[in-house]
């Protein structure tokens, strides 16, 4: 009787857990059944159809599904051991189309860059190579580089069999190096060509506002890429400083020190704050003698009102004397 006393309190301890395991496995609610199956079925039919971009989207989908072998015992299998070559032939093809960068994702339609099939596998060093060639091929595109420089932003390395983490991936220094160089032949680029345009500053007004736009123009990107760089952007905004005091010397300041204030503000140099402290100065001034001088018109003004109608009051009287009124 004690026998099944027991046995039956290990039933009901065995009926009561099994709702709490089911309840702590995410995989066995309704719909990540119901995603596993929908995923193992579009493997199916992509392994069937024979479209190569399309088969490998269905098997990034089914590789990034952490419940489908609940459901499907082989797809995982498969998507891990066919992922890796079916990605570097895909990529291989891309990049020979030169489709080798862009920021969109894989797509099922093939339309997509070599770099995003080698990130897709996890092979950052391929896909640096392509984007390093990506960037080669078009120099000057800043957003292009810019995307280069902060590829490992959200990256990561293998899972660690040991401990199941991953750590952030981290590009070689031979990656950024080569980018430095991009940045620096861009850099003197831009600031060779600035030379040329400062030799109108010391023209006449036309060929100083001409040269000033352009030659501003060309530094504020010489700064953009020169950020890039180990030193920074310093010698395009000294150059800028060193402009603004060249119009400065002009024998025209009061015409053109706005160019030179476009110069000073650009460097940060705190001339411009001096030059905006006596451009105010000269504009109170400039104020207060026109103030002045319009006072004095309209006393000028006011006397001579009063005077004519004085010598027209002493005409109107002679004439009505004259007339006997």
């Amino acid at each position: 009787m004690r026998l099944l006393r027991v046995a039956g309190y290990s039933l009901i301890l065995m009926a009561l857990a099994a709702p709490a395991v089911r309840a702590d496995d995410p995989c066995l609610g309704d719909d990540e059944k119901k995603s596993a199956l929908a995923q193992s079925s579009a493997l199916a039919k992509a392994e069937q159809a024979g479209r190569p971009a399309a088969l490998f989207v269905a098997y990034m989908k089914v590789a990034a599904n952490d419940c489908i072998d609940r459901y499907d015992k082989n797809a995982m299998g498969n998507a891990k051991a066919n992922m890796p070559k079916l990605g570097r032939d895909l990529a291989k093809t891309a990049e020979t189309k030169g489709a080798l960068y862009s920021a969109e994702p894989v797509r099922a339609d093939g339309q997509t860059s070599a770099f995003q099939y080698f990130e897709a596998i996890g092979d950052h060093p391929e896909a640096n190579r392509v984007l390093t060639k990506a960037v080669q091929a078009k120099p000057d595109d800043l957003h292009l580089f810019e995307a280069a420089w902060n590829i490992d932003n959200g990256r990561y390395g293998p899972v660690d069999p040991n401990t199941g983490s991953r750590q952030p991936y981290i590009s070689p220094p031979v990656f950024r190096q080569e980018l430095t160089k991009v940045a620096s032949a861009n850099a003197d680029r831009l600031m060779k060509a600035e030379e040329k345009d400062a030799k109108g500053l010391t023209g006449n007004i036309g060929e100083l506002g001409k040269a000033s736009l352009q030659s501003i123009e060309k530094l504020r990107s010489a700064s953009l890429w020169m950020k890039f760089l180990p030193g920074g952007d310093k010698p395009a905004k000294d150059r800028a400083e060193q402009r603004g005091d060249t119009i400065m010397k002009r024998p025209d300041p009061t015409f053109t020190q706005g160019q030179a204030m476009m110069y000073y503000e650009f460097s940060g140099s705190p001339k411009a704050n001096d030059m905006a402290s006596q451009i105010k100065k000269k504009g109170e001034e400039s104020q207060r003698t026109m103030e002045k001088a319009g006072e004095g018109m309209k006393k000028s003004f006011s006397q001579k009102s009063e005077a004519e109608q004085i010598q027209f009051d002493k005409k109107k009287a002679d004439l009505e004397k004259e007339l006997g009124f």
